[in-house]
């Protein structure tokens, strides 16, 4: 019955797929035929009226029409149609609200209706066609993953829509294909608790000794997994051999009584994994599935980082984006395995891009798909079945190619997410760079890092704060400092500029064990999702870290 279900579902992606690439081929066309049918949907809405889509025949006269907005100019409209009111920003009843998760501002919500759902699945039927052929290219097979996410939705509005983050409702959206695809039973994502739910997806997945792969949002939740498997280790194994799951695992006992009885002793496969726990005096994924074949997890921006400490964990298995989506809109689809650059989504939105030399007009002047041009960074807009026209969301991309007519993009950094102390805009895409090749130069692995301005200093200077990957440490740390700040001037000239004189010289602060965990944990608690959970590698707030215990403090001598 498994191996029925896989062939089906690799035949449909295939087909998904061979259908995407053909528009790829006609992108002009595919994307002026969405925005006709998304305007003829729409245009009976009340913020359809207001933009007058009716009238609109033609991509000039919907960019003359239809201003440039950010966030703040949907939210009255999102929040009336929290509330229960219908027919705002789409025709269609609302089926769920995404909530955002606020990690780089005010939390949002953001429609789904059914031409969402639809779109949304189109993308990801496409991408499981593009990852079943790229493993197949390499003698690799797509087969069951382990997935963490939660499925427990944050609440109803006062409307009673409910609404949650965007893996949340997509998970419940797809609960018939998550329970054959998932190695580990779709109930334990129903755990409340963090903890418990991440063990008891574990213990379930390593049952499954032929299980193929393992997803989540980003990198840094897939390293999270490793530190748990690898914490545990012995009360996993001791669970497989005896067929209990652990008592002291926080789980309703209504909810535990229903994986009970999915549970069972498994000392054969208890056996195996001692024996690797023995011999390697740890477990890790690709010891623990020896067929793993691919990592889903987010690619682009400052994923490379985490990726780094990737071959510890799983050798040379092959990493795949998935998509390149936000909470509002699906942005590319990744055509092939350990690749940065996604396939503009041209099935999900229709796109528009601002050139940089437009990025301080009020009115920005933008380009279609068909008019990018390779090495360009562009602020991409989206208008989608969400009932947002033209959003600007902010991320910046750039181009790096085409897929037959269609652009490769790779996202850079989200704009608003800038570090001066100045006028000098740095951004973690610069910063990220700097910290991978100092990790090579100075053989050393970083646990996390994140760069703030000092709090009381006009003009401030930057604090590099770093915490070590456990039994590493920093022989040089004076050389380290000046490394980073040689590098970050080679490739970010304003920096350069602002540092021959305005700028003082950065200082570096190594953190004690267990910071960055510490962050994490109230991020959590200030209401952030652990599925959308990640650290800003650089950040405004000058009071970010406080209360992180420093180990100690280096300057440069010029300081």
């Amino acid at each position: 019955m498994e191996n029925f279900f896989f062939s089906v579902l690799g035949a449909i992606a295939r087909q998904s797929k061979a259908n995407f690439v053909r528009k790829t081929r006609q992108i002009s066309a595919v994307q002026e035929n969405f925005l006709r049918n998304l305007l003829l949907a729409h245009q009976n809405t009340e913020l359809g009226r207001e933009y007058g889509l009716r009238d609109i025949k033609t991509i000039d006269r919907f960019r003359e029409q239809v201003p440039v907005l950010p966030y703040s100019s949907y939210e009255p409209y999102t929040t009336r149609i929290a509330k229960g009111e219908a027919n705002i920003l789409t025709a269609e009843p609302i089926a769920h609200l995404i909530q955002s998760s606020g990690s780089t501002g005010k939390k949002k919500l953001v429609p789904v209706t059914r031409k969402t759902k639809k779109s949304l699945e189109k993308a990801y039927w496409t991408s499981t066609g593009f990852l079943c052929e790229a493993l197949s290219a390499r003698g690799l097979e797509f087969g069951k993953l382990m997935v963490t996410k939660s499925v427990q939705l944050q609440g109803r509005t006062t409307g009673g829509i409910e609404y949650g983050t965007a893996g949340e409702v997509n998970l419940r959206m797809s609960k018939f294909i998550c329970q054959q695809l998932f190695a580990n039973p779709y109930e334990t994502l129903e755990i409340a608790d963090s903890l418990a739910r991440h063990y008891v997806c574990l213990l379930f997945a390593l049952r499954e000794d032929s299980m193929r792969g393992m997803a989540e949002s980003f990198p840094m939740l897939i390293l999270q997994n490793c530190s748990y498997l690898e914490r545990y280790a012995e009360e996993l194994i001791r669970d497989i051999e005896t067929g209990a799951i652990a008592s002291w695992l926080k789980i309703a006992p209504e909810l535990r009584v229903k994986l009970e009885k999915g549970w069972f002793a498994n000392p054969k496969r208890a056996a195996q994994l001692r024996e690797i726990w023995r011999s390697q005096g740890r477990i890790v994924p690709k010891l623990a599935w020896p067929n793993l074949s691919f990592i889903i997890a987010a690619r682009g921006g400052t994923s490379d980082f985490y990726f780094e400490r990737f071959p510890t964990y799983f050798g040379d298995t092959p990493q795949f984006g998935a998509g390149y989506s936000t909470s509002e809109a699906i942005f590319g689809i990744y055509h092939d395995v350990n690749e940065d650059s996604s396939i503009l989504a041209i099935e999900t939105g229709f796109f528009e891009f601002v050139p940089e030399d437009q990025w301080e007009a009020e009115h920005p002047k933008t380009l279609l798909a068909n008019e990018v041009k390779t090495g360009e960074r562009y602020r991409i807009l989206v208008t989608n079945y969400s009932g947002f026209y033209r959003y600007d969301i902010g991320d910046v991309v750039e181009v790096l190619g085409f897929y037959e007519q269609t652009p490769l993009i790779v996202f850079r950094y989200r704009q608003g997410g800038l570090l001066s102390a100045i006028n000098e805009k740095t951004t973690e895409f610069h910063v990220t760079q700097v910290m991978q090749a100092l990790q090579r130069d100075f053989s050393v692995s970083l646990e996390d890092f994140c760069i703030t301005l000092a709090e009381n200093d006009f003009p401030s200077y930057y604090l590099i704060n770093i915490e070590l990957t456990p039994d590493y440490t920093l022989s040089d740390p004076q050389a380290f400092l000046s490394s980073f700040d040689s590098k970050l001037k080679e490739i970010h000239i304003s920096y350069e500029a602002n540092r021959r004189d305005r700028v003082p010289p950065p200082r570096l602060r190594i953190l004690a064990p267990g910071s960055f965990t510490t962050l994490r944990q109230r991020q959590l608690q200030n209401g952030i999702p652990e599925g959308q959970l990640k650290v800003p590698h650089i950040s405004e707030n000058r009071a970010f870290l406080a209360g992180l215990p420093v180990q100690y403090e280096v300057r440069l001598s010029e300081d």
